[in-house]
Parts: structure tokens; C-alpha cells; sequence
């Protein structure tokens, strides 16, 4: 039998009516089109694109595939990424092992858990007060008044970061999400320059004046034996300015809309606040942050579901499919904030899973042990229908999130 078309007439991956609920298209992705080549509408720009639970975690950890814009053929890497700033790309979502096995372990050393456990205080009183403002007004948009703010502050304030200099973080990360456009690419250089600007002075304003901030230990680091070279420093700290806060906001907005939408998950947290650690769990399964991965090079031909892969073809996988695959999940499809197992890949998976994932949950947790705590009347501004997506297919989350108290 022949699989049905992928997409119906005029649609696309973003199209918005698939931007606002995807879950009926992956499903029939996962069960007619587990190996789908996806074009970029705009750019023309192709790539496989993985919706099985299976592949997310076989080819996240397959040594064929690569990260690394370095290991392609030219005329590859300037189709795929042009003049995108090579300063700002050599992270560790951009190199294979044993460059990201060294760099990781660098991170590691100086992103600890301690320092993580540390920033709890911080990030409960931050959480405090922008819940106060909040409640002062009796309605707000969740998105532009918490869920962006308390991340930039607290990856901010963990880098070293200035006051004054965090509101420009956000437009310029809004260019690496984007939609496909014709003018994607120029924005996406622009974007990368004004970081690159802005990285270089702050660095060199640490090195010269150090402080007890994540900034000033990864320097530290470097200098110990020269393991993180210029480049990879700027881009670490570049990695972790737009991860840091963009992540984390999708999953405050994307979580909490659905307790608003499964009032008695809500109700079992508030009569249960230690299930508060499970459900940050689930919301990363079912509403999860990030939709789908940056992009995979095949170092050789590949067979992928009866589809050849050609070498150095782009691949992606899709978390947020593979976190509704039915074969490992029962009732993929049911928000369930007690769920166990729950053995989800809404951080990625392999070596490149988040770095930074102990500090999301950290926030989430503090989050909504305050929001069930002080909001008892939570409740949409808005029916769920009328609320908008952004139109990445990158990163999952709401354009905003109308509340009244």
C-alpha cells in the first residue's frame, strides 16, 4: 500500500494550524512516514527529519551522524549556514567527540549541581517577586511578564551578565528561532555579529576584572593548560545565553497551559505538591521545549526505513514526537502529572544532552510549588483555542499566555 502524502496542499511543518497542534501529524508521521525528507518552503533547503521514539535515541548516539559544520564539504556547509560567524560555533551542540568529550568536562567542572543547589534562594525569591507584580494587577500575560524574565535574570546573574545588557539577549535569540523567510539568513547574521560584539568586550572585561561568576570560572579554566581556546569560550557563553532563558520560558508557558487545561492534573498537584517534580517531568514529555533537534550530517550513506540518506544530507530527530511514540508510552496522548516510567527525551539525548537541564528543573520546581501556593483562582484569560504559537519548529512555546488570579 502507498503511504499518503506527508503534507495536504499549501501546508507545511509551519504552517500555523500545525504550529498550534502537531501531534496529529507526527502520529501519522511516526505510523506512514517514520523517514520524511522536509523542505524549507523558503530556502529550499532539505532534510530527514526522524519521528520515532527509537531513532531519536539511536541516532542522537549514532557515530555516522555529525554536529559539526567542520567535518562537511564546503559548498555543504555555506548552503546550510553561509556566513553564520564561526567564532559562535564551536559549542558543544557543535562538535563531536573528542573536542565536546573535553569541553563538556571543562563545563562540568565549573556548571556544578553545587552551583546549581546554590542559585535555589535566588531563584525562589526571584520567583516571589515577579509573582507579586503579578498579583498586584490581577491578570497578566505569563509569558512577557514571568516566564522570560525569571530565566534571562537567573542565567544572567549565574554568567556575570549586567543589569542593563539582558533585554537585548532576547531580540537577538529571537533571529536563531525564527520561521524559514527569505531574509532568515541575513538576520540570523546580523544577530550572530551583534552577539560576537557584545561577547568579545565582556570577555575581555572578565579577564581583566574576574568575579565569582560562572564567566570568570570557565576563563579560569582556560587558562589552566589553554583546554578552552578563544572561539570555544564565546561560544559556550553564547550557548549558554540563548539555551539558558529560551528552553526554560517554553517549558513555564507550555506546562502551565496544560494545567489549565486538565484542571483535575491541577487539582491533584495542589491536594499532592510532591508530585510538583513528576509533573515538571511530564510537561517535558507531552509539551515539551524543544520540538526538534539542530541539524545531523550523515558522514556516509545511510538506510533509514527503506530511505537512502546520501552522505552528508542533513537529518533531524523530533523530540516532541518521539515523547508521544505510543510504543514507549502507554496512553501517549494523556497529560499525566504522576507518570512513571517516564523515561522522556524533552533535553535531547546521548552526549548532547542538556547541560543545563539540573537549572531548568530547578526553576520549573520553584515555579509552580509558587504559582499552586499563591494563585489559588489561576485561570486562562483566554479560550486555549485563541492562543498563538510561535511559528518555530525548533523551539515549542507560546507567543503569550493571558492569566487572570
Amino acid at each position: 500500500m502507498t503511504a499518503s502524502p506527508l503534507f495536504a496542499e499549501g501546508e507545511t511543518l509551519w504552517s500555523p494550524h500545525v504550529r498550534a497542534n502537531p501531534f496529529p501529524l507526527y502520529k501519522r508521521m511516526r505510523e506512514e512516514h517514520p523517514a520524511a525528507l522536509i523542505t524549507d518552503p523558503q530556502l529550499g533547503l532539505q532534510f530527514w527529519l526522524m519521528t520515532r521514539y527509537k531513532d531519536t535515541v539511536e541516532l542522537t548516539r549514532d557515530p555516522r551522524l555529525t554536529q559539526d559544520p567542520t567535518q562537511l564539504p564546503e559548498d555543504v556547509r555555506q548552503r546550510f549556514f553561509g556566513q553564520t560567524l564561526k567564532s559562535l560555533n564551536r559549542h558543544l551542540l557543535t562538535v563531536d567527540p573528542p573536542d565536546h568529550s573535553r569541553m563538556r568536562s571543562l563545563v562540568s567542572k565549573a556548571f556544578t549541581p553545587r552551583r546549581v543547589e546554590e542559585l535555589r534562594p535566588r531563584v525562589t525569591a526571584l520567583c516571589s517577586e515577579l509573582l507579586e507584580g503579578l498579583v498586584a494587577r490581577g491578570s497578566a500575560d505569563f509569558i512577557e511578564e514571568f516566564a522570560f524574565p525569571l530565566p534571562i535574570i537567573v542565567i544572567s546573574e549565574l554568567l556575570g551578565i549586567p543589569t542593563e545588557d539582558r533585554l537585548r539577549f532576547r531580540q537577538w535569540t529571537q533571529a536563531f528561532f525564527a520561521p524559514p523567510s527569505q531574509g532568515a539568513r541575513e538576520k540570523v547574521r546580523e544577530a550572530s555579529e551583534h552577539f560576537f560584539k557584545y561577547l568579545e568586550a565582556f570577555l575581555t572585561l572578565r579577564r581583566e576584572q574576574p568575579r565569582e561568576d560562572l564567566t570568570s570560572a570557565l576563563i579560569a579554566a582556560e587558562e589552566q593548560g589553554d583546554r578552552l581556546s578563544a572561539a570555544e569560550l564565546m561560544s559556550l557563553i553564547f550557548l549558554m545565553l540563548v539555551a539558558g532563558y529560551e528552553t526554560t520560558a517554553n517549558l513555564l508557558g507550555n506546562g502551565l497551559l496544560e494545567l489549565l487545561r486538565h484542571p483535575e492534573q491541577l487539582q491533584r498537584l495542589r491536594e499532592a505538591r510532591s508530585l510538583i517534580p513528576s509533573a515538571v517531568e511530564e510537561m517535558l514529555r507531552y509539551c515539551g521545549p524543544s520540538e526538534v533537534s539542530i541539524l545531523r550530517f550523515a558522514k556516509e550513506d545511510l538506510e533509514l526505513h527503506g530511505r537512502h540518506i546520501k552522505a552528508h544530507e542533513a537529518l533531524r530527530v523530533n523530540f516532541l514526537s518521539a515523547d508521544r511514540d505510543s510504543e514507549q508510552f502507554a496512553d501517549p496522548d494523556r497529560f499525566d502529572v504522576g507518570r512513571t516510567p517516564n523515561k522522556h527525551v524533552g533535553f535531547g539525548n546521548g552526549i548532547h544532552f542538556c547541560l543545563g537541564a539540573p537549572l531548568a528543573r530547578l526553576e520549573a520546581t520553584i515555579t509552580f510549588e509558587l504559582l499552586l501556593e499563591r494563585l489559588p483562582r489561576l485561570r486562562l484569560a483566554v479560550p486555549p483555542e485563541k492562543l498563538a504559537w510561535r511559528s518555530s519548529a525548533q523551539a515549542r512555546g507560546l507567543v503569550s499566555l493571558p492569566l487572570e488570579f
